[in-house]
């Protein structure tokens, strides 16, 4: 015998296209509250997927904590624009994230939820990648993410509890012409995660992986340039042996955050090691 199910709950707060800085919409769910008091850390935090999952986590009444390298000051605290602390990190400079880790640990020696949302996107292919940009985006799609779960590692085994959620790309899945460090970096991030969870899974730590697709964010406004640039896309990009989106849209941000937030809840306590490919039907479930 089942119980009758309730009325979801919206989100509390309301979200802005991160593009147009215009409201798109409460998020909806059964979570409103769930991460009141919660420690919660995300890098790539300035702007993109990053901010609006920060604007999520902080809507549901989360102590959030930013990184990211675009971040005006060293330490910036919360403001009504931007309600969570913002520190500076360049998440591929490993004496940086080590120093920041510990600085934040004695701080406060907590952390609930980890998301990883800093990425970059290096263009090229084998003619014209470069050795720096190859290295680059590994340093910062892959070994970044490594760094810092390797130094928030012993706080998640002591308090035998914590989620952790990484964006890697639809691009990990499918190969894409010109994307080569983009891809193989995304698809190194979704091998790590699966291997922390597989690691922590013994202390009670989940780790999860939310792969976007096209999202509306500056780093595809910088590839698409326009709204016809978006239609092609949307439509299909043969000479890339890329399919189209069957949603026949382009993500938005918040499609993300609210992946990212049921992974981090408490309604995804049993999934571990999982990939959410979030990119609306455009590689068809590969």
């Amino acid at each position: 015998m089942t119980s009758a199910a309730s009325t979801p709950t919206p989100f509390a707060g309301q979200l802005e296209s991160q593009s147009t800085g215009r409201p798109t919409g409460q998020l909806t769910g059964q979570l409103t509250g769930q991460f009141a008091g919660q420690r919660v850390l995300v890098t790539g935090a300035a702007q993109g997927i990053g901010r609006c999952i920060a604007q999520s986590f902080a809507a549901q009444g989360a102590q959030v904590i930013g990184l990211d390298v675009l971040a005006d000051a060293p330490d910036s605290p919360a403001t009504p624009e931007r309600p969570w602390r913002l520190l500076a990190l360049d998440i591929a400079d490993a004496a940086a994230v080590q120093a920041v880790s510990a600085r934040l640990q004695q701080e406060e020696a907590r952390l609930d939820v980890l998301v990883n949302a800093a990425g970059i996107l290096r263009m090229g292919g084998l003619d014209d990648l470069t050795a720096q940009d190859w290295q680059r985006s590994m340093a910062v799609n892959a070994i970044g993410p490594f760094t810092l779960i390797q130094q928030w590692t012993p706080i998640f085994k002591r308090q035998r509890r914590g989620s952790i959620v990484n964006i890697a790309s639809n691009a990990a899945n499918l190969p894409r012409l010109g994307m080569l460090a983009y891809a193989a970096s995304k698809a190194a991030l979704l091998s790590l995660s699966r291997g922390v969870a597989l690691e922590l899974a013994p202390y009670g730590v989940r780790c999860n992986i939310v792969s976007p697709g096209s999202t509306d964010t500056p780093m595809l406004a910088g590839m698409l340039g326009d709204a016809a640039g978006q239609q092609r896309l949307i439509q299909g990009l043969p000479e890339q042996f890329k399919l189209g989106i069957p949603l026949g849209k382009i993500a938005t941000p918040q499609d993300i955050a609210h992946s990212v937030l049921f992974l981090a809840s408490e309604q995804a306590g049993h999934i571990t090691m999982q990939q959410i490919v979030a990119d609306g039907g455009a590689t068809l479930g590969v």
